[in-house]
């Protein structure tokens, strides 16, 4: 159990600091075969390698586990273009929408046969919204109302109930108890987050309000505040007030295609071919927002302009590092003397080398270079960039260790060493320091 409880900890600590920087895609999933050539990787990696003692600072565990998720991004942003073989690189077709304001889209589906574009237009009436419990507003300064002891009450969402104990202490004040609540509720993430609002006037309100939207069938409210049945003393509920329901939620509603629809979140799909995301109301009835796919050299300008976006991103994150953890400048230099052997074609092609290393892409030009070559001939320059930078990233995802501080103790006795394919496992103690 005493195991359990520990990797569970180390789980969520990776998942709440490191993880939560990206959304987990379609392309973190694997082939068994996949996953047998980066074991074999490993294996190679570390056969011949010599053995060190890492820095094992809290700021080079941050680093390192940083830098393998920054890693992960940068490949996935590569693989979101179309696909990592050439041929498909830079071939995913981009959606459009005419109302921004309204709708925003992108086409996550395959083009038909036929080559036909798919196409509808959307009104958007109503935007899905979440529950808002609102408390009494109470004055800061004053004592709380409630005798001292052990207090506690309920909070029920998505048909769990978990409960919230704590204790009310000799001349607590409204503002202390207020606040100490919102830490409670907060740090238990179950999906209602709390907050104060104040009146201006020295009083102050606990605030509830549940990050998802909208209803499911049968349900009133998303969640319920009660201390009815709670194992502690009761009183919290009326003497907050954190049961006034404010605010109800209710689902998004829309057209689509002159036909009524209504989803329980503002972002969904459509026929698996659209995600839409929805983001303001019609300024009239039948204003509408078309949505569909862009053309082909729009398509890939602004796939271009993602992998663009995407490498700066990997350098402006690596960069953060240079103060606390100095070794992180030899991947920048790596990665500027990479991008330097591509710099010729890629500035035909419209990119600038700014300051750091990073890239920007005149748009216009790299339009009008693509239109003027008719073999597509200039594409191969920077399908070459990004395979190296692929390389690259692979590379830093396999072993992000390279780029940790390290102090050399003693090299492999040539043709006679075994294979060490655990070398690597250096990384992964680091997500369990302090906690085992």
């Amino acid at each position: 159990m005493a195991y359990s409880a520990a990797l569970g900890a180390v789980y969520n600590h990776y998942l709440t600091t490191y993880a939560g920087k990206g959304s987990v895609s379609r392309y973190d999933t694997h082939k068994k075969s996949e996953l047998r050539s980066i074991y074999n990787s490993i294996v190679k990696l570390n056969k011949d390698a010599p053995l060190y003692i890492l820095d094992s600072s809290n700021e080079s565990r941050a680093f390192a586990v940083g830098l393998k998720e920054n890693a992960r991004q940068l490949h996935n942003t590569i693989a979101s273009l179309g696909g990592l073989e050439d041929e498909k690189l830079f071939s995913k077709k981009t959606a459009y929408s005419s109302n921004e304001d309204m709708v925003s889209a992108s086409f996550i589906g395959e083009v038909s046969d036929d080559g036909e574009a798919p196409s509808f237009d959307i009104e958007v009436t109503s935007l899905a919204s979440g529950q808002v419990n609102l408390g009494t507003f109470l004055p800061e300064d004053a004592e709380v109302s409630l005798a001292t002891g052990a207090y506690s009450f309920d909070l029920t969402i998505n048909d769990l109930s978990y409960e919230f104990q704590y204790n009310i202490r000799e001349g607590e004040t409204n503002r202390q108890l207020q606040e100490r609540l919102v830490r409670l509720v907060n740090n238990a993430d179950i999906g209602v987050g709390a907050e104060l609002l104040e009146d201006g006037k020295g009083n102050a309100s606990l605030r509830l309000s549940s990050k998802s939207t909208g209803l499911k069938d049968g349900q009133d409210t998303i969640f319920q505040v009660s201390d009815d049945q709670t194992s502690k003393q009761t009183g919290t509920v009326d003497s907050l007030g954190i049961a006034f329901l404010s605010k109800l939620p209710c689902n998004a509603s829309f057209l689509l295609n002159g036909e009524q629809r209504t989803a329980s979140s503002n972002h969904f799909t459509v026929d698996k071919q659209f995600e839409l995301t929805l983001n303001g109301i019609a300024d009239a009835p039948g204003q509408k927002a078309q949505i569909g796919l862009k053309t082909d050299l729009d398509s890939l300008t602004e796939n271009v302009g993602n992998l663009v976006s995407g490498y700066n991103s990997f350098l402006r994150a690596a960069a953060e590092y240079l103060d606390v953890h100095p070794k992180s400048s030899k991947l920048l230099s790596e990665m500027e003397g990479m991008a330097s052997r591509h710099k010729t074609d890629l500035e035909d092609l419209g990119f600038s080398f700014e300051s750091g290393g990073q890239l920007s892409l005149n748009a216009d030009r790299f339009r009008n270079t693509v239109l003027n070559d008719e073999n597509s001939g200039e594409l191969y320059s920077i399908r070459d960039f990004t395979n190296s930078i692929l390389r690259k990233v692979d590379e830093i995802s396999l072993n992000p260790m390279e780029y940790i501080d390290k102090t050399l103790v003693a090299y492999k006795n040539p043709g006679h060493n075994f294979v060490s394919p655990y070398v690597t496992s250096n990384y992964s103690g680091m997500l369990f320091n302090s906690y085992c």
